[in-house]
């Protein structure tokens, strides 16, 4: 492994896909390793300590949904970016469900790969510059911004990346409505292009773990016609 460079795994049985994301991943500048099995990933998960994973659902073996949750059993911190050709709804928020911090349909653009990739890690520096193990509380439930880590009670949920993101946006404004645009830009950063659906997709996995009717939130309430807005 290079020294001093961003180290990305492939989790994907593609080879073509595998070689292709190498030669983009290697001409940015960043370390790449790659499994072709959901076993060898997680294995090389937790010895490689990546800076960020890039996961197929459709693996031989255990699959990508198995993958995620076996990589956050021991890892909160790893961002895990799914590219599958699943592009139902329920299917992205499984992906969410199971820890993935982002999901990304094929077919795909490489440049908007690389945006996502970049807006990724730019988010990262961002909360290492303003490192304060700062603690987010919405009701009777706590978010670490650290660890991604939502405590409800007796119950932990890992929230990841992208989620804690979205909702350290909407506690920075607590109590004003927040745009989707303004969201998106905060987050991802307006290069990244993904699309009002992926914070909706968000926000339904912070009221999963957040409120307890879902259906019917208290806390993380939809402005309509601007966005959301996040109260006491």
């Amino acid at each position: 492994m290079t020294l001093n460079k961003q180290t990305i795994l492939i989790i994907e049985d593609e080879a073509d896909i595998v070689l292709g994301l190498t030669d983009a991943f290697t001409f940015e500048g960043y370390n790449v390793e790659s499994a072709s099995t959901g076993e060898i990933g997680v294995k090389m998960a937790e010895e490689l300590f990546p800076d960020l994973i890039i996961l197929d659902l459709m693996l031989p073996g255990i699959n990508g949904y198995q993958v995620c949750k076996e990589i956050r059993k021991n890892d909160n911190g790893t961002p895990i970016l799914i590219l599958s050709a699943r592009s139902q709804e329920n299917d992205i928020i499984r992906g969410l469900e199971a820890g993935a911090d982002d999901y990304v349909t094929k077919p795909f653009s490489i440049g908007e790969l690389l945006a996502r990739v970049r807006a990724i890690f730019r988010r990262l520096m961002t909360a290492k510059d303003r490192s304060s193990s700062k603690i987010i509380t919405v009701g009777t439930c706590q978010i670490n911004l650290d660890t991604y880590a939502a405590i409800n009670g007796d119950i932990t949920t890992d929230l990841g990346f992208y989620a804690s993101a979205i909702l350290q946006v909407l506690d920075e404004r607590r109590g004003e409505p927040v745009s989707r645009d303004e969201i998106l830009d905060a987050v991802w950063g307006l290069d990244a292009n993904p699309t009002n659906r992926t914070i909706d997709n968000f926000i339904l996995k912070l009221r999963r773990t957040i409120e307890k009717n879902p259906a019917h939130p208290k806390y993380i309430l939809t402005v309509y016609g601007q966005g959301y807005k996040l109260i006491d």
